[in-house]
């Protein structure tokens, strides 16, 4: 059952009744993740779709070339200590040889979490995320801006990197040979 803006500022839930209450069929046309306890549904829009392709499609490709790494979108992470969290990066690139989940979320958090603000997020909520996903585990994070065309770029113990259209996204140590030109990374095709 959808719970009401109000109702979701209010409650707190653990991922035990996160899972039963909005991870049930009849919620199966939403995106939702718990943030601190707190249950937020995704709106993404056509721009965030497009940026979603234009990088995932650089994901895949890199990974089939590499074999290093599995890409995905909306994959729901989950640290097992972690009662208050089960986040749902628009992107995620897991290094892990393990098998395909197929059902519930990945164990922990995945190695780059790529997340594309959305018109209701803030800039100071899209960096508590990359805080969290780096406290827990990611090894690199990308908070990508539609509206200012920059990227900044997180790393464990270092200095934020911020990306513009003339720069280029690069994969570091994780990724060793990824690169992606930011200006592609809001490339529309019907504007090219």
């Amino acid at each position: 059952m959808l719970a009401t803006k109000e109702r979701q500022s209010e409650q707190r839930y653990t991922v035990e009744e996160f899972e039963q209450s909005y991870l049930s069929p009849e919620n199966s046309n939403h995106l939702f993740e718990l943030i601190n306890g707190k249950v937020h549904e995704k709106l993404p829009t056509q721009r965030h779709g497009l940026i979603v392709l234009n990088i995932g499609f650089a994901l895949t490709s890199y990974a089939k070339q590499h074999k290093n790494g599995r890409p995905g979108t909306e994959v729901r992470h989950q640290r097992p200590q972690d009662t208050r969290n089960s986040r749902l990066p628009d992107l995620s690139f897991t290094c892990s040889r393990n098998a395909v989940i197929e059902q519930g979320s990945v164990s922990g958090m995945p190695d780059l979490a790529i997340e594309i603000k959305s018109p209701d997020d803030t800039i100071k909520e899209m960096r508590d995320t990359a805080t969290y996903y780096l406290a827990n585990g990611s090894r690199l994070v990308w908070l990508v801006y539609p509206n200012y065309r920059l990227i900044e770029v997180y790393r464990p113990d270092a200095d934020v990197e911020i990306l513009g259209e003339e720069d280029t996204l690069t994969g570091g140590d994780l990724l060793p040979g990824f690169e992606l030109s930011v200006r592609e990374v809001f490339a529309d095709p019907m504007a090219e």
